[in-house]
């Protein structure tokens, strides 16, 4: 029985063997992956690229799977100077894939050190991009896109200077990417990989200076407030000042028409008077008799002096009006 169990038990290892080495002659590959096999760690025939399952020798060559797909690179954010000595942090990112895996394998062997390449080819030529030109082209997007402009600062933009005003450009920052890219694409491809697109994601200001360019922006804006508050008060003056001249016209259009108005009316009440009191000589006389007695009654107050010439006209009045004289009494005789 021992002889017989000892049989069985090298039959089933020899056969479990056996399907171990007839499974190892086929490996799989996803339609995400494409497969280098290496013999003895040098790689042996083409790539295999196409999805399903495919043969090789066991134990002898083994299966180096690479990624098939876009993958990603973030790059650090690092302090570049620009070509008008500006610090600014740039933070970029970029697409890729392995375009030649056998010589991304041969070169690189593995993503973690492709990733290592791509950052020292990439930041290198970002820093030479970043420094060949001036902070507004890496800040704007392109020269042909026009910017917004705040149209209250259009009736200003010839007397401040160049506060509110963008100067032009000529690359921007698409055509920044596009020739970090171009330059970069050449250098990767020497390593199997092909770079599909790159671009910068964030664009800061050096913190040792974000605090200069801040006060600067609002000491701009305050120029501009005192410009349109100054134009304000200007306006505004103006405006108190035709007020003052245009009341003063409608109160002495009005001070006229009063006075026409009153004319006419005194013109037209002595014209009345003047045909009731001419009828006939008494109503004269005691026209006359009336304007003197308005004019006592007007300059003639309590405790009043008044000095009148005996020929005038207000004195034969009051002298008409006085008491006349009695006779004078008898004498008394001499004793």
């Amino acid at each position: 029985m021992n002889r017989r169990g000892c049989l069985v038990a090298v039959t089933i290892f020899g056969i479990f063997l056996a399907f171990r080495l007839v499974l190892s002659c086929f490996y799989a590959v996803h339609q995400t992956e494409q497969v280098i096999i290496t013999q003895f760690g040098k790689p042996v025939g083409d790539p295999t690229t196409e999805p399903g399952l495919h043969l090789k020798l066991p134990l002898i060559q083994d299966v180096n799977r690479i990624d098939k797909r876009f993958l990603e690179w973030d790059g650090l954010t690092v302090a570049i100077p620009t070509r008008d000595k500006t610090y600014i942090h740039v933070d970029t990112y970029a697409r890729w894939r392995i375009s030649d895996p056998m010589t991304y394998f041969v070169r690189l062997h593995d993503e973690r050190s492709a990733q290592s390449r791509l950052e020292d080819i990439l930041g290198s030529e970002t820093r030479n991009a970043i420094a060949k030109h001036d902070l507004i082209e890496i800040v704007r997007t392109d020269k042909d896109r026009k910017p917004l402009h705040d149209e209250t600062l259009k009736a200003v933009a010839g007397t401040m200077g160049s506060i509110g005003v963008l100067p032009p450009i000529s690359f921007g920052r698409s055509k920044i990417e596009d020739e970090i890219k171009k330059a970069a694409a050449v250098k990767l491809a020497e390593f199997g990989v092909e770079l599909l697109d790159l671009r910068l994601r964030r664009v800061n200001y050096n913190p040792d200076v974000l605090d200069r360019i801040y006060q600067r922006m609002i000491s701009e804006r305050r120029q501009i407030a005192q410009r349109f508050r100054s134009e304000g008060e200007g306006e505004a003056a103006r405006i108190a000042g035709q007020k003052e001249r245009d009341l003063n016209e409608i109160q002495s259009t009005a001070y006229r028409k009063v006075q026409e108005i009153r004319g006419e009316a005194d013109a037209k009440a002595t014209e009345i008077y003047a045909r009731a009191y001419t009828q006939n000589p008494q109503a004269a006389e005691f026209y006359g008799f009336l304007k003197s007695m308005e004019t006592y009654r007007r300059a003639l107050a309590k405790d009043s002096t008044i000095i009148l010439s005996t020929d005038s006209d207000l004195f034969s009045l009051l002298k008409r009006s006085a008491p006349k004289p009695g006779p004078s009494p008898p004498l008394a005789p001499a004793r």
